[in-house]
């Protein structure tokens, strides 16, 4: 039985995580930590009725209550000190949180030592169908001449374009660059009518266009484009249980993952 410990349990992500964690039968449940619902029942804030665990308000609760696991769902800003915290106290990690840098990854892959313990494991996205999307793009990267990039979420996100937008753009330019293949071709357009209309340009000059509409989830297209013929990659989250299969997967491996793992590939074997 793995104990676990949810960082931003009050959160859309980590009430859902609170329920994933608490309805496997390998998972124990065994801390809640979020600052903006400190003091609350985890009943009330993750829809967890009958669960006796109080929300507090700092990560200290994690180490009381014997977590092994921390699940970050946080901000940006919150998740570098969690994951600093959690390697400092013990812990190994799972997080969902984007937004952090470059910077960010070389501190953590060296607070995350693989030859010591504890472990941590990110990713953009924990849905295996967006692993999966991703990997589909970088077989067909090498082969067409042009690409880019659509992401679609639900209007209360913050950050754009996403997280998982941004892998994927590196992730196809990097597949490409190894397979000896040119760069794709630069992009065309000379007048702009109005700024913005091509979207950003992304790793490997990749366009990526965001999409913020209330109704989305999270959802991302991949477009390549061939001498008379196109693919085009989907990848649709109807709900944020759709995130949850592969966060527990993660929870599962993480103690066995050594240092910092970036990406559900490894664990998925692909």
């Amino acid at each position: 039985m793995v104990r676990v410990g949810v960082l931003g349990a009050a959160g859309k992500m980590g009430g859902e995580v609170c329920r994933a964690v608490a309805s496997a039968p390998d998972l124990e449940l065994v801390a809640a930590v979020d600052p903006g619902a400190r003091g609350r029942s985890l009943a009330e804030v993750a829809g967890l009725g009958g669960n006796p665990l109080i929300v507090a308000e700092d990560p200290e609760e994690l180490v009381r209550a014997g977590a092994e696991v921390a699940v970050d769902f946080t901000r940006a800003a919150s998740a570098r000190q969690n994951l600093a915290w959690c390697a400092a106290n013990g812990l190994h990690v799972v997080c969902g949180t984007t937004g952090l840098s470059a910077d960010d990854w070389q501190e953590l892959e060296a607070l995350f030592a693989p030859l010591e313990a504890p472990n941590a494991l990110w990713a953009p996205n924990f849905a295996i169908t967006a692993v999966l999307l991703v990997r589909l793009a970088e077989l067909a990267a090498p082969h067409l001449d042009g690409v880019e990039i659509v992401e679609l979420h639900h209007d209360a996100k913050v950050d754009a374009p996403s997280g998982t937008a941004l892998e994927t753009a590196r992730r196809i330019a990097a597949a490409r660059d190894a397979s000896g293949a040119p760069p794709f071709p630069p992009d065309p357009t000379t007048e702009v009518r109005l700024a913005g209309a091509r979207g950003g340009e992304g790793p490997g000059g990749i366009r990526v266009h965001a999409v913020r509409l209330r109704g989305l989830v999270a959802h991302e297209e991949v477009l390549f484009g061939g001498q008379g013929q196109s693919l085009t990659i989907r990848q649709d989250s109807y709900d944020r249980t759709s995130f949850m299969p592969g966060v527990l997967l993660a929870v599962r491996k993480v103690a066995v993952t050594p240092g910092l793992t970036l990406g559900l590939e490894s664990v998925l074997g692909l």
